[in-house]
């Protein structure tokens, strides 16, 4: 059986005369920079979020990093984040001229550990950038206490977690800001690049705007330095269209990781995903702890079964970030994950005979292994 990581080409099955209806509408407008389904979208993202407002940006990396700039960090200053996410995380930190200064995780989530966190600030801290992983909120309310103690900006990056909730409160939705990916394998996945920010404070969304245009207002004259992180009016029309379905699919991704759970339970030696209390997950990711992690992968790949490890080096063993110093051993929880986790398919439309056979392979490994 073949069972791919992802099949963006199932979903798309679904929805391919409204997609194509949408694409089209845009192009017999011509209006493809900040047409009118940019300003829609923005609309109906920060509604859907229990924002103020919501910008609609290039990337979700573009998102983070507009976010840092409109805040105004730069040069001097430091950012408290994970080290154990995707690149753009601490890049764009990195980027603004700011130092990213890592916390180790929560082994049981892989969210940044929330107790670690106080001891990190300095007087250089100007932000708290924690990373909503594989779909599930980092543990907010200890965050912002922190952020809120010593008046840090909190971003979350939440590029993974559209959607998902922590006690009723949607991501994006608590901190200074939030920032979502729509690349094209998040939950809700456009039709190339695309990201939004999010935020409660309606001046900070407005000057978010005119930061993602060049720091232009009124056109050509500028107040600040800003980029050119516009959202194509081409992304907005696909997203509008696919944002109807999104509760559908997320709630098909907590039903298919139950199954997993389900079939996978009393295998001591695989460790599933942890959900804390007070939180529903989107599951962007499924992810398992094993050991042997890269043979399980290489023994799946034998069967059809696609996978995926997030992440296979943590940031502070990157090259690039070699002039901060750390040292293998740094941020134990951080290597111990990088070594044992392994995503496995969680797509909505995953069919239950496929989860089975995944399930099943899993099993028949860790029993030999």
């Amino acid at each position: 059986m073949n069972v791919p990581l992802l099949d963006l080409k199932a979903q798309y099955a679904t929805l391919k005369n409204e997609m194509l209806a949408a694409v089209s509408a845009v192009m017999d407008s011509q209006y493809f920079i900040n047409g009118p389904a940019v300003k829609e979208l923005e609309g109906l993202v920060a509604k859907y979020s229990d924002c103020k407002s919501a910008v609609g940006v290039s990337s979700g990396t573009d998102a983070l990093l507009c976010a840092l700039m409109t805040l105004g960090i730069g040069p001097g200053d430091e950012v408290i984040s994970t080290p154990f996410t995707f690149f753009a995380t601490a890049g764009c930190i990195a980027r603004t001229g700011a130092k990213p200064v890592f916390v180790d995780i929560d082994p049981a989530t892989f969210n940044i550990n929330p107790a670690l966190i106080e001891k990190a600030v300095t007087p250089k801290t100007k932000a708290i950038m924690p990373v909503h992983l594989f779909g599930q909120l980092a543990d907010m309310d200890p965050i912002m206490a922190v952020a809120n103690k010593h008046k840090l900006a909190v971003i979350e990056d939440a590029a993974q977690a559209i959607g998902a909730t922590q006690k009723g409160k949607k991501a994006g939705s608590i901190g200074t800001a939030g920032c979502f990916s729509f690349f094209p394998s998040k939950n809700l996945g456009g039709l190339g690049d695309g990201g939004m920010i999010v935020t409660q404070d309606a001046e900070l969304g407005e000057k978010l705007a005119v930061f993602r245009n060049h720091g232009s207002k009124p056109k050509y004259y500028h107040k600040w330095v800003g980029g050119n992180f516009r959202l194509d009016t081409i992304q907005a029309a696909g997203l509008i269209v696919k944002l109807k379905y999104l509760e559908q699919w997320s709630a098909k991704r907590r039903a298919n990781a139950a199954r997993y759970t389900e079939l996978l339970a009393g295998e001591s030696r695989v460790v599933t995903p942890k959900v804390l209390a007070g939180n529903v997950s989107i599951f962007n990711q499924y992810c398992i702890r094993v050991p042997k992690r890269n043979e399980l992968q290489a023994f799946l790949k034998e069967q059809g079964i696609g996978t995926e490890v997030y992440y296979p080096v943590s940031m502070h063993e990157q090259e690039c970030f070699k002039s901060l110093g750390h040292r293998k051993g740094d941020f134990p929880a951080a290597e111990k994950a990088e070594a044992e986790v392994l995503a496995l398919p969680i797509y909505p439309e995953l069919t239950d005979e496929q989860i089975v056979y995944v399930a099943g392979k899993v099993k028949e490994f860790v029993g030999k292994n």
